[in-house]
């Protein structure tokens, strides 16, 4: 199941303080183990709203929200379950099966409220994992817009 070649794209932690928002780049191993995520994200002290944007390989994005109870957890596309580990692990804590691999349709696992707090209502997030046309770190665009960090996101991009 695992990727042989590196997995490219990117893993941001955003966080929102004082009104502020803040984008910064999460160790790149965070976008092959879930595990690694989660800890990166956990590192971080906010009092403020703090969750992890990861776009791997222009295939797919997860949305990683820590909490004291467990990290909520959100992938745009279960079937990338198939052909990636940390994909498989967000099903493995959601205790949900990946899809057959028969089945090429493309649809979210997870909590779709994950941003609702932010303005970001699970019914909006949807169709934003709806629109097939556009890679993961378009989607996320429009996440980070919708929330209201968009010139953050925006520019930590640029940095890349």
């Amino acid at each position: 199941m695992a990727v042989e070649e590196p997995v490219t794209g990117f893993a941001v932690a955003v966080v929102r303080e004082d009104g502020q928002w803040r984008c910064s780049a999460l160790d790149p191993g965070a976008l092959t183990e879930l595990d690694a995520a989660i800890t990166e994200l956990g590192k971080l002290r906010s009092t403020g709203a703090s969750f992890g944007l990861l776009a791997v390989d222009d295939e797919f994005f997860v949305i990683v929200r820590p909490s004291p109870r467990g990290p909520s957890l959100l992938l745009s596309d279960a079937a990338a379950a198939l052909d990636y580990d940390i994909a498989a692990d967000v099903l493995d804590v959601l205790r949900v099966d990946p899809p057959d691999e028969e089945d090429d349709s493309v649809w979210p696992e997870g909590d779709l409220e994950i941003l609702a707090d932010l303005g970001l209502p699970g019914p909006e997030l949807e169709v934003i994992i709806g629109e097939v046309d556009l890679y993961p770190d378009e989607q996320l665009q429009m996440v980070a817009q919708r929330c209201g960090f968009g010139s953050e996101f925006a520019k930590f991009l640029d940095e890349l």
